[in-house]
């Protein structure tokens, strides 16, 4: 069987070493026919220099410009699907993941089970080896609301706020879902010529949950595999940039709804965050005023507050 791996990556040097040997690791104990590709997005910690050096078999694309998530992974799709025998399935990979060595075995068996199954997720764990959920239900108007007001813990990993129970997981049988986290998405090849390719408007965040989205609509289903695990060093690169990554997000959130949802929805979405903006702004100039900040600290996140408010 072949298959294609796709790493996009940024300024996670280290990171991206241990994804790759990994990876390569996961290749030879499915006894799989691999091309590694590796997108480096314009990285100024020496990621590029240390792939060709390490590891001269896979293709580096290394890009003087950064193209983001969605663009980097893109410019290897186009380069798949152009190719005379595209291998039959895709893997894009974050850089801040570790496979186990049989990930790719089930990644792939429940591809082969499932022949709808058009995007298989992995079941992911922190560095620590603690629950990390893998795969989330579609926004919500409550998901949103629980993003600023928690109310309490349990409702955090309640289906109420887009997550599968746990007991799900633990039965290590493929499950649907709406949409895995984009740190590990198995992609159908079938998949990307009915529903395309990601939407590069998504420069960071929501570019899978628009794939799946597409996917859905072009007759696909999506499944989560518990059996494949792999560990998630979450936020590695985003954390570089807290600030701009914060308005990424609502950007590409705001982007997302706009897209597939009602305009009502759309509507009540908008006064949830400029209230739960105005909220975090009021908390941080509370900090300010007992002395746990100052301004020059928080004026970043001030700001960063009023552009999404501005969105």
């Amino acid at each position: 069987m072949k298959l294609a791996v796709v790493v996009v990556s940024y300024n996670v040097r280290e990171l991206t070493h241990g994804c790759l040997r990994s990876v390569y690791a996961a290749l030879a104990h499915a006894q799989i026919d691999g091309q590694v590709w590796v997108v480096d997005n314009a990285s100024s910690d020496g990621s590029a220099a240390l792939v060709a050096a390490e590891f001269p078999q896979a293709t580096l694309l290394a890009r003087e410009d950064n193209l983001g998530y969605a663009g980097g992974a893109n410019l290897v799709l186009r380069e798949l699907l152009a190719q005379d025998d595209t291998p039959p399935h895709v893997l894009v990979l974050n850089p801040d993941t570790v496979l186990a060595a049989d990930a790719l075995t089930h990644l792939l068996a429940a591809m082969r089970t499932l022949p709808r199954a058009g995007i298989v997720g992995a079941q992911l764990a922190y560095a620590d080896g603690s629950f990390q959920h893998g795969a989330f239900r579609f926004p919500t108007l409550p998901m949103l609301a629980l993003d600023f007001w928690p109310l309490h813990h349990r409702l955090l990993d309640s289906p109420l706020n887009g997550r599968y129970p746990r007991h799900r997981y633990a039965r290590e049988r493929p499950f649907r879902v709406d949409h895995p986290l984009g740190a590990a998405m198995l992609i159908r090849r079938e998949v990307l010529a009915t529903a395309g390719l990601f939407d590069e408007s998504y420069f960071m965040y929501c570019e899978e949950i628009d794939f799946c989205l597409r996917a859905r609509r072009a007759g696909w289903e999506t499944y989560l595999a518990p059996a494949a695990r792999i560990v998630h060093y979450a936020g590695q690169s985003t954390r570089q940039f807290r600030e701009r990554m914060f308005v990424a997000l609502w950007r590409s959130r705001l982007m997302l709804f706009d897209r597939f949802y009602t305009r009502c929805y759309r509507w009540l979405a908008r006064r949830i965050i400029r209230a739960g903006m105005a909220g975090l702004r009021r908390a941080t100039q509370r900090e300010i005023a007992a002395g746990r900040l100052t301004m020059a600290e928080a004026a970043p996140r001030l700001a960063a507050y009023q552009q999404v408010m501005e969105l």
